[in-house]
């Protein structure tokens, strides 16, 4: 059985994971001119694939297999790339965060209605 509990965690989850990826991304960026630096980034992938539901599989398949994954090639790290990602996550956050809203609302709802 799937609850609102189930969904809530996995939301925090996905949270927590951009919350990161924006790191290391704002970290990109804020190196981009430093000698050396290995770009960062973060990979849902492997995450993802531990969700059992259909739209974390496809995700999970569209974003790619490895764990958090470090990008460790020596290319330099392209500033725009940096930002478009940037920009991206943030969308991301903010269908996360809608989501655990409906799911606070759906469990207010069930509490109000078993009163």
């Amino acid at each position: 059985m799937y609850t609102s509990l189930d969904s809530m965690g996995k939301v925090s989850l996905m949270m927590d994971l951009i919350s990161q990826r924006q790191r290391a991304l704002g970290s990109n960026v804020a190196n981009v001119n430093t000698p050396g630096y290995i770009r960062q980034d973060i990979n849902f992938g492997q995450y993802l694939s531990t969700m059992n539901s259909p739209l974390e599989t496809r995700l999970s398949e569209k974003l790619g297999p490895s764990a958090i994954a470090m990008d460790r090639t020596e290319e330099p790290v392209n500033a725009a790339h940096e930002l478009l990602q940037m920009q991206e996550n943030s969308i991301l956050y903010s269908m996360a965060t809608r989501r655990m809203t409906n799911i606070v609302t759906e469990m207010k709802t069930v509490i109000n209605v078993g009163k």
